[in-house]
């Protein structure tokens, strides 16, 4: 066992950990409406594009104007930049009205007075280690009511229709070879071009990111076997990547054994995640959290302490008092069965 342990330790020291490869993405998205619904911050056509998940610009029907939405974009790209951007815009809420009006006709939805919306998502993600930047996928998709109409599959450069109401426009498409030769190369090498373009432009506060902050904290349950949720909590972090992990004696749970909220934005552009397990004995426990901003993993133990419960009641007291109850519960039942056998008796007698 002695010899097991050490050529551990020897294989541990001499492994080579690698380096931390980050995923990035840009991405515009389109969104047009059948008709106003006359509600505050809801337009009949939008646009924004995503960087990393952080809007950097933004257009609207009413305004009708394309603007940057973070302080670097403004200061980098130049007033032509915003000017074409701008024509731009308005010749997409153009194409966008007359082709959703087409797509309600083919889809026998012209005469109800229903709200649609028609969506167009494009853009890209690359993988990036140091200096090495790969191209990871390309995404070009159509949706229509919030379903998938027609997507572009970069690998075999043709257009995918999920819906028989797409087939026209997937025929009508794939027959301009040119068009697309064109939306491959926009997505694999132009895309990326701008991508990392905006990455550079925005170094300082791309680049240094947002370290997460981490709690745990445990929750009383009231039905079912298991009388505590354990919840490590990491918020505050960018870019959105993170490993986030709840272990029980140093040994991370199964996915299984782990709820997930799955990544979520922040008001501010930062992200949160939360993850739960169901404690079921007296345990140690602690959040993993590694992130790209980080030296060094953060290891958060858990204290023990119940959020809800009584104030400062350990889990140990939690236990015991449930094993009290069982005792109880254990003389309660026998007693209840005493009785009910003398009763069936005395009824049988007669």
């Amino acid at each position: 066992m002695a010899v097991f342990a050490a050529l551990f330790s020897v294989v541990m020291l001499f492994t080579v950990v690698p380096a931390w490869t980050e995923k990035h993405s840009l991405y515009y998205i389109y969104t047009a409406l059948s008709r106003p619904v006359h509600l505050p911050g809801i337009y009949e056509f939008t646009a924004m594009g995503l960087l990393d998940d952080r809007q950097i610009d933004y257009y609207n029907s009413q305004e009708q104007k394309k603007i940057p939405k973070q302080h670097w974009m403004k200061e980098k790209m130049q007033e032509d930049y915003w000017e074409k951007g701008t024509q731009s815009r308005k010749s997409k809420e153009q194409w966008f009205n007359v082709n959703l009006k087409i797509l309600m006709e083919r889809m026998r939805h012209n005469n109800n007075s229903d709200v649609h919306v028609l969506q167009w998502r494009h853009g890209c993600e690359i993988d990036s280690q140091g200096n090495d930047v790969r191209f990871s996928k390309g995404i070009d998709e159509y949706s229509y009511d919030g379903r998938n109409f027609l997507a572009f599959d970069d690998a075999d450069s043709q257009w995918v229709a999920p819906v028989e109401e797409a087939l026209p426009t997937k025929r009508k498409w794939d027959n301009v070879p040119i068009l697309n030769q064109y939306t491959k190369g926009y997505l694999e090498k132009e895309c990326v071009d701008w991508l990392n373009k905006f990455r550079e432009y925005g170094d300082q506060e791309l680049r240094e990111g947002s370290p997460p902050d981490v709690h745990v904290f445990a929750k009383k349950i009231i039905s079912g076997k298991a009388k505590l949720k354990l919840t490590c909590m990491v918020t505050g972090f960018y870019p959105k990547d993170v490993i986030l992990t709840i272990r029980k004696y140093r040994t991370a749970l199964s996915d299984n054994e782990v709820e997930s909220s799955g990544v979520r934005p922040n008001p501010d552009g930062t992200f949160q995640l939360r993850k739960s397990t169901n404690i079921y004995e007296k345990a140690e426990y602690d959040c993993y959290v590694a992130h790209r901003t980080l030296k060094e993993p953060i290891i958060k133990k858990w204290d023990g302490e119940c959020q809800d419960c009584s104030s400062g009641t350990p889990i140990g007291t939690i236990f015991g008092a449930l094993i009290g109850v069982l005792l109880v519960l254990a003389v309660i039942g026998g007693a209840v069965y005493f009785l009910a056998n003398t009763r069936m008796g005395w009824r049988n007698a007669l």
